[in-house]
């Protein structure tokens, strides 16, 4: 059998057999709950995208070095780490960041946490807010209370997808990107959106 190559930074050159080749994506994300709800809720053609969401409840550098393991023992073409500025040193956020992408994965941040992503859905945030009033903005917007762990959000928040992306773009153009845990607020959790929604069509 022919040994599997991988490129980490692109599509690993799979094929088993005549079956079709598909784009394995590993996710691996800070939160055990919140995050992972989300991204298990993409819609994606099953034949053609595979996503591997897990769970770690870490920090962020131990985050990305279980990636690195998971990535160590499996075959996949894309690789992210989701995490969140939260309380974290900013060593510790920004060193993440930097070991990530050495070792080729991507990384979809939130600063201060994953919850910014949803409140652009529904306005342009670029003032520093605590993330208790997160939760109050975001209850407001659904004029429901929000639940942290509600695994309907992304049904809800979907037609409003593109305006999220387009105001998590704008606030990442205002901020010198070497430094991103001082950049508050800030995510760039729409890059791998619309990383899944390109192989997705």
């Amino acid at each position: 059998m022919a040994k599997k190559t991988k490129n980490y930074r692109g599509y690993s050159r799979r094929k088993t057999n005549t079956r079709e080749l598909r784009i394995r994506f590993l996710i691996v994300c800070e939160g055990t709950k919140t995050e992972p709800n989300y991204f298990n809720s993409f819609r994606v053609p099953k034949n053609v995208v595979e996503i591997d969401v897990r769970g770690v409840g870490k920090d962020p550098s131990q985050l990305v070095d279980d990636a690195k393991k998971i990535r160590d023992n499996d075959d996949y073409d894309r690789i992210w780490c989701v995490f969140d500025r939260d309380s974290w040193t900013p060593e510790n956020f920004n060193n993440a960041i930097s070991s990530a992408k050495s070792q080729g994965f991507e990384v979809a941040y939130s600063n201060e946490a994953f919850e910014l992503w949803y409140i652009l859905h529904f306005e342009y945030l670029n003032t520093a807010t605590s993330r208790k009033d997160y939760g109050d903005k975001l209850s407001n917007h659904l004029e429901k209370p929000y639940k942290k762990n509600d695994p309907t959000i992304y049904d809800e928040l979907l037609p409003r997808q593109e305006t999220a992306i387009k105001n998590a773009k704008k606030l990442l153009n205002q901020y010198d990107r070497h430094d991103p845990a001082n950049n508050n607020p800030a995510t760039t959790v729409h890059l791998l959106v619309e990383s899944l929604n390109e192989c997705s069509t």
